[in-house]
């Protein structure tokens, strides 16, 4: 289980896991962005990345895994390797945000020491893709979270 910069020749495969996220950042692989991607890899293709914007503040933007890939410690993995990289890049806090039901991912921040902040409400506004059974749109919740690196 590699953890390793990502490349151009990754964008493909980025591109695909980030289909995965509820709220990617649009056109962040449009090409490699600045700050810091990180991928893990299986057979040598990307299953999972962070990537993180750099800074005094660095924010952690996106971290993904692919399902057949959860449950590996790949997501852990890759945040550690992220965090060591950022405290090598000079930042002094790791943020994230996180929606509030995501028990896991929440859990995971918490053992690596980072802190739940402020409650955000609506943060995953009403956007057409959080729709209850009965097709009526709902807000979703989101925490934010910080790390003194």
């Amino acid at each position: 289980m590699a953890v390793r910069e990502a490349t151009p020749a990754d964008l493909p495969a980025l591109r695909a896991l980030q289909s995965l996220l509820d709220a990617p950042v649009q056109g962040l692989f449009d090409e490699l962005p600045p700050g810091v991607t990180l991928v893990s890899t299986a057979d040598g293709v990307p299953v999972g990345y962070s990537h993180s914007f750099t800074g005094e503040v660095a924010h952690v933007a996106e971290l993904v895994v692919a399902p057949a890939h959860r449950r590996e410690g790949r997501g852990r993995r890759l945040l550690c390797a992220v965090l060591v990289r950022l405290r090598r890049e000079g930042c002094r806090v790791a943020e994230l945000v996180v929606a509030a039901e995501n028990a896991s991912a929440r859990a995971l921040y918490e053992e690596l020491g980072f802190e739940a902040g402020e409650t955000l409400p609506g943060y995953y506004g009403r956007d057409g893709e959080n729709e209850t059974a009965d097709g009526e749109e709902t807000d979703r919740d989101a925490v934010r979270y910080r790390l003194t690196l």
